[in-house]
């Protein structure tokens, strides 16, 4: 895991904050014919790296609203390795919006003289891209 912060335009030094975990995608989640694993996987993914995400903005775990856009554009298997991504794009008082994106970074390759063979792609695969909303709750006052 890691975090970033790019330079924000808006002067809101939050915005810009990226997230990127990498998980090993194992065979207990193929759901269809191929080793296919359904979207919702990377979904559940894009609300992991959200909640590290407000953690670190906000120290709040957050909670997901909505999302604006989801695109699936190649399929994720089992066997793959994938490097999933959030970037804060605006923070207002207790929205948070979220540009998310799924990649490919090494998928299994299995012959049967090598069935654990796999490879690194170079360039990776965008599977799935997002954009999504979380809330955080109001700030403690100075009171409290």
């Amino acid at each position: 895991m890691t975090a970033h912060r790019d330079p924000s335009p808006t002067g809101d030094r939050r915005e810009g904050t990226r997230i990127v975990h990498r998980r090993y995608v194992p065979y207990s989640h193929a759901h269809y014919a191929g080793n296919l694993v359904d979207g919702a996987y990377g979904l559940g993914l894009f609300g992991d790296v959200a909640t590290e995400l407000c953690v670190r903005t906000d120290g709040d775990e957050g909670l997901f609203a909505s999302y604006s856009d989801v695109q699936f554009s190649a399929p994720v298997r089992a066997g793959d390795v994938v490097e999933v991504q959030a970037v804060l794009v605006r923070a207002g008082a207790r929205s948070r919006l979220i540009d998310f994106e799924l990649r490919v970074v090494a998928r299994g390759a299995a012959t049967p003289a090598r069935p654990g063979a796999a490879e690194v792609l170079d360039p990776p695969i965008t599977a799935t891209t997002a954009r999504g909303t979380v809330v955080v709750p109001d700030p403690p006052s100075p009171a409290q």
